[in-house]
């Protein structure tokens, strides 16, 4: 058994998010490092009760992207490393089939659901309003320093944004002392860095437009200069050409902000670095959330010949090098043996996710999901269950862990490692698991949401029900997905079917019954 009174040293969590070119005009040196301090009055002398936290969150790594998990024309010697030598989980879930209920869920203990959650344009407002409770306002109570870096897409401001003055409410009105946000998705216009309130190297001269509404400004669009294209794009995807990309969304003005795609990995992962390094002498929380391998799939060249699959098995090893950087930057600081790491995804694989970059052409025998059917916005199991690994040198033992375990779970748990209670009404799906993620028990949740564009399948230990599916969403074909849209009730025995290939519905109604009932009943309440 391990004791956790001994344990609550410093905790680091890794989750899982893509991309091949040019040298970026903005280097990283150029971005202001975080100059945040934790003068908190309340922190304990004694850092054995005050871990550090990291979490990485990939985006759009499947099940079986990684070595440790089976992954074939790409190798992920970082990860894998933790992998051996911590928990490799094989039940491990997002809450979500896509990114932003899923991150909504991570950060409030709670289902997208019950928020409304969706993805979001890139000029959504803020869905986590100020005075929700979030992972972060949490650590806060424990007196931690606080900060996110990378991709956000949870929205910012109150949805009638300037982008040339203060962008708020955003992560600093929920808890983070610092941010450095890629402020919706790669693929999303606006295509800037935003640092705490502001866009970094905006020149007040050329002030920002963003429109998902129609065309503003000069800059050329997809669908009117396809000649510009590195690659065609769908047309979802063929608005406004940024790093000769159409994006989401059409944008104007802001051209010394604009990112080069290609530098995401050094940028991020520097900025990641400078705030461990700032803040490792005081209790931090640092949510290091990744673009990879989310499209555009632009890695940097430095990655050209390491993967047989083209740029999403490169997007997949630049993911490893980034994640072993800030790793090897913890061990540098003497701070491994006093940190954890716990590494997941947001949701599941795609492959085709609007731009022609030869994912599908290239995949060769590499299995993105595993055993497991479907993927990204699929109801089927690869949609939300991802690689998660928890490591912690000298404190958890290296195993094969078959627990059934959600992410929405970081919340509660840690909150008992940090020893903060929650009040009533927070983190309302999120259970102690405390036991599960230090390895000391494989006896993880019973029964488990997994949310896909507004319906919900459960699991019930290695039972999987999908209820009769509310729509069929129409671009899931071109996805190349398998989505479990049926207008039947679906029943899974994930033990001896993890396919989901033999539907026992219509054998077995009393489990359909009482499966029916037990959904109904946490959408209406809680777990």
């Amino acid at each position: 058994m391990i004791n956790t009174k001994k344990l609550l040293t410093s905790l680091a969590i890794v989750s899982s998010l893509s991309a091949c070119g040019q040298s970026s005009e903005l280097k990283s040196s150029e971005i202001k490092s975080p100059q945040v301090t934790n003068d908190n009055k309340n922190i304990a002398a004694d850092r054995s009760t005050t871990p550090n936290v990291v979490i990485f969150y990939i985006d759009d790594l499947g099940y079986g992207d990684l070595g440790s998990y089976g992954a074939t024309g790409v190798e992920t010697p970082e990860i894998d490393r933790i992998a051996a030598n911590g928990i490799r989980f094989t039940d491990g879930h997002s809450s979500a089939a896509t990114c932003t209920p899923s991150r909504y869920s991570l950060l409030t203990g709670e289902h997208g659901f019950r928020n409304n959650a969706k993805i979001l344009k890139g000029d959504a407002p803020a869905l986590i309003q100020p005075g929700k409770p979030t992972l972060a306002s949490m650590f806060k109570k424990a007196g931690y320093t606080t900060g996110v870096v990378g991709k956000w897409h949870l929205g910012l401001g109150n949805g009638n944004v300037n982008w040339n003055e203060d962008i708020k409410p955003g992560p600093l009105e929920i808890g983070f002392d610092y941010s450095f946000l890629l402020p919706a998705t790669g693929d999303r216009v606006p295509t800037v860095y935003v640092e705490n309130h502001n866009i970094v190297n905006l020149d007040k001269n050329d002030p920002i437009t963003v429109s998902y509404k129609g065309k503003v400004g000069d800059m050329p669009t997809g669908y009117e200069n396809p000649e510009l294209l590195r690659f065609v794009a769908d047309k979802q995807h063929n608005e406004t050409i940024v790093n000769g990309v159409s994006r989401i969304g059409h944008m104007a003005g802001g051209k010394s902000a604009h990112w080069v795609d290609e530098d995401f990995a050094q940028v991020f992962t520097d900025k990641a670095i400078d705030f461990i390094r700032t803040n490792k002498n005081t209790p931090f929380f640092l949510f290091k959330s990744y673009h990879d391998i989310h499209v555009p799939r632009l890695p940097n060249d430095r990655f050209k010949d390491k993967s047989t699959m083209g740029v999403r098995g490169q997007a997949i090893a630049q993911m490893d090098w980034m994640t072993g950087r800030v790793i090897k930057e913890i061990e540098k600081l003497d701070l491994a043996e006093d940190t954890i790491i716990i590494f997941t995804s947001d949701n599941g694989p795609v492959l085709f996710d609007g731009y022609q970059d030869s994912a599908i052409e290239l995949l060769g025998d590499h299995k993105p999901g595993g055993p497991f059917s479907g993927g990204k916005y699929s109801r089927l199991e690869a949609g939300t269950r991802v690689p998660t690994i928890a490591y912690w040198p000298g404190k958890i033992k290296p195993q094969v862990n078959d627990a059934l375990v959600s992410q929405m779970d970081i919340y509660a748990s840690l909150a008992k490692l940090v020893g903060v209670d929650m009040a009533e009404g927070e983190a309302v799906d999120s259970l102690d698991q405390l036991s599960v993620w230090l390895g000391e028990t494989d006896q993880g949740r019973v029964d488990l949401l997994e949310e896909s564009l507004g319906n919900v399948a459960l699991r019930h230990n290695n039972y999987k029900f999908i209820g009769k599916s509310k729509n069929r969403p129409s671009f899931i074909k071109s996805k190349k997905i398998r989505g479990g849209y049926e207008f039947v009730d679906q029943l899974y025995d994930l033990a001896k079917d993890p396919g989901e290939m033999n539907n026992i519905a219509e054998q077995n109604p009393a489990l359909v019954k009482q499966f029916k009932a037990r959904t109904k009943a946490i959408v209406d309440g809680k777990y």
